[in-house]
């Protein structure tokens, strides 16, 4: 006779009844700390020694403490949460296993580094024992990212200790404190590389209902003073007005740039990823009337906000000899200083009061409307004419309207309408590619969130970022589109990206592609010019033939092809349920 295990209630044992494996305990206990300081988000790349910290992930989520975001491929994992960072202005943590696992992330880990948004890197390695054994999987993970980290350890594998617990509160209390500010780095990426021993995990994790209890309504969570950013000490400064100033706002500069040229009375030179591109003390031409000695030559002072990467005149201006440079760097990090030159870094800076001088201001904004009305194709419609008595007039006002819609698109209609489309409850992000040159060449001042990965200006992850941009924004239900502006190639470059997780709400995103058959940005090199033109086309222009509505297609997508002004606005304003793809040709 074989004994069967009692079947009563009494002797029935649950999960909950189980002492849980060391590694669930400890990712339990880490993650635990991480979520009381703040971190709402968690991305996962599936693998087997990082399998504690992933199912850890997924019993969070399942009590409601955390949003969980599954990705196949660690490289879009890790620009998915760079987008996700952007937009909720926290640390994002990404759980990945061991081996290239880990050096997948490297290019988000750069660009966050050099772009100040804060990543938690939680990745899984083997413990001491199996290293430099040629274990699989296996390769030195320690610093594998560098100086591009705020906070790196390696952490020995957990045993089982009740220290243990302690050690995982301090080192989430570590993690979220330098990804967020602490030190002259500023804000960035941190990494924790988590040893793992065998049994990998266990099935009860255990969620504290503080954690749950501490969420608010729309899901987040107020940092402690614990995890606050020590400031950077550097002094905010009054300017006074007896020099001819501009205000530059690079990259992500914000809101402060704008309003300091407002109350100085000073030129705006704002790019179109600065959030500051709004005002009326806006310079849309700034590139030209840079260049210019009777306005840009007459320049005393600059104060620079951000990061400046989409034009040679700023450099060029900051590199002269005889101008005032002050740099306003308020959380830390590198500062921009093209010219290698003494400049003032600054936390914050204001005004003195007095009179604005009206005339410099005015011959640079009036300069700047010139331009833009010389160079514009818009013209109002002839509403008289559509009513005239005359048939000839009416005639060619029907012809005129007509031209217009059936207008071909070329890059700069495509940012101009792309331009158009977007509002405050909407997001645009640009790709490294020509087309974002262009936007910040034409389109004129209006106060949206603009991204663009500029840290580095690389084509990788575009995709990736716009897609985790766009999850973190909608994710209470608020109204708005996403548009990822793109040329080909950057597009080829994450394609992967549009792989989205089954179970996980797809965002309203319009992933809107500019096909020029290659990269027509090399046109602006030099070595254009000199070189073979059938090298450059082959090494530099790279063209390709794919069918983008295939690609779509296979990825669960809406596809739209567009070929004139008409269909493209009509595209752009469509009721957007689910990610699309709008395919733009473009002329080489």
């Amino acid at each position: 006779m074989i004994d069967r295990p009692d079947s009563s209630a009494e002797h029935q044992r649950s999960p909950e009844d189980e002492t849980p494996a060391p590694a669930t305990s400890f990712a339990a206990g880490l993650l635990d700390g991480l979520v009381r300081r703040g971190v709402r988000d968690v991305v996962v790349s599936p693998g087997s020694r990082s399998q504690a910290l992933a199912l850890a992930a997924a019993a969070f989520e399942r009590a409601g403490a955390i949003a969980l975001h599954v990705r196949i491929d660690e490289r879009s994992a890790g620009f998915f949460a760079l987008g996700l960072a952007v937009e909720t202005r926290r640390p994002v943590a990404v759980v990945v296993t061991s081996g290239t696992a880990v050096a997948n992330l490297h290019p988000a880990v750069l660009e966050a580094h050099h772009s100040l948004i804060p990543l938690v890197l939680l990745t899984a390695d083997r413990p001491e024992e199996l290293r430099g054994i040629r274990s699989n999987q296996t390769t030195v993970q320690p610093g594998i990212f560098g100086g591009a980290t705020r906070f790196a350890v390696d952490v020995a594998a957990p045993v089982g200790l009740r220290s243990e617990a302690r050690a995982a509160d301090e080192l989430a209390d570590n993690a979220v404190s330098y990804a967020i500010g602490r030190g002259e780095a500023g804000a960035g990426p941190v990494h924790l590389n988590l040893a793992f021993r065998e049994p990998l995990s266990s099935g009860f994790v255990h969620v504290p209902h503080q954690l749950v209890d501490a969420l608010s309504d729309d899901g987040s969570l107020t940092l402690p003073p614990s995890a606050a950013a020590t400031a950077v000490y550097r002094p905010s400064i009054l300017l006074d007005r007896d020099k001819r100033t501009v205000v530059i706002a690079g990259h992500a500069a914000g809101p402060a740039a704008e309003a300091l040229a407002h109350a100085g009375g000073w030129p705006l030179v704002a790019e179109v990823s600065s959030d500051a591109r709004y005002g009326r003390n806006l310079v849309v031409a700034y590139r030209r009337l840079l260049a210019e000695a009777e306005l840009g030559g007459r320049i005393e002072r600059a104060v620079v906000f951000g990061h400046p990467t989409l034009s040679r005149e700023i450099p060029a201006l900051l590199s002269r000899d005889g101008i005032d440079v002050t740099i306003v760097a308020p959380t830390g990090g590198e500062v921009y200083n093209p010219g290698r030159r003494s400049v003032r870094v600054v936390s914050s800076v204001a005004v003195v009061e007095g009179p604005i001088d009206r005339a410099w201001l005015g011959s640079w904004v009036t300069a700047s409307r010139a331009i833009a009305e010389a160079e514009s194709r818009d013209t109002a419609p002839d509403l008289e004419a559509a009513h005239s008595h005359d048939r000839a007039e009416r005639l060619a006002y029907v012809k005129a309207e007509f031209s217009a819609v059936r207008q071909p698109i070329d890059r700069r209609l495509l940012v101009e309408a792309v331009w158009r489309a977007t509002w405050p409850h909407d997001r645009l992000v640009f790709g490294a590619s020509r087309l974002i040159r262009e936007a910040d060449e034409a389109v004129g001042g209006k106060k949206i969130r603009v991204h663009a990965n500029r840290g580095l200006a690389g084509i990788d992850g575009t995709i990736s970022t716009g897609l985790g941009i766009a999850t973190a924004s909608q994710r209470a239900g608020t109204p708005g589109v996403t548009r990822v502006l793109v040329g080909d190639l950057t597009a080829l470059h994450d394609v992967g990206g549009m792989l989205l997780a089954a179970g996980e709400t797809p965002p309203r995103l319009q992933l809107v592609v500019g096909d020029d058959g290659g990269g027509t940005i090399f046109d602006g090199l030099e070595v254009a010019a000199t070189a073979r033109e059938d090298d450059v086309e082959r090494v530099l222009y790279t063209p390709r033939d794919v069918d983008l509505e295939a690609i779509a297609r296979g990825f669960g997508w809406q596809h739209v092809r567009v070929s004139t002004r008409a269909e493209l606005d009509q595209a752009l304003t469509a009721q957007t349920a689910s990610p699309t793809l709008i395919e733009v040709p473009l002329e080489r």
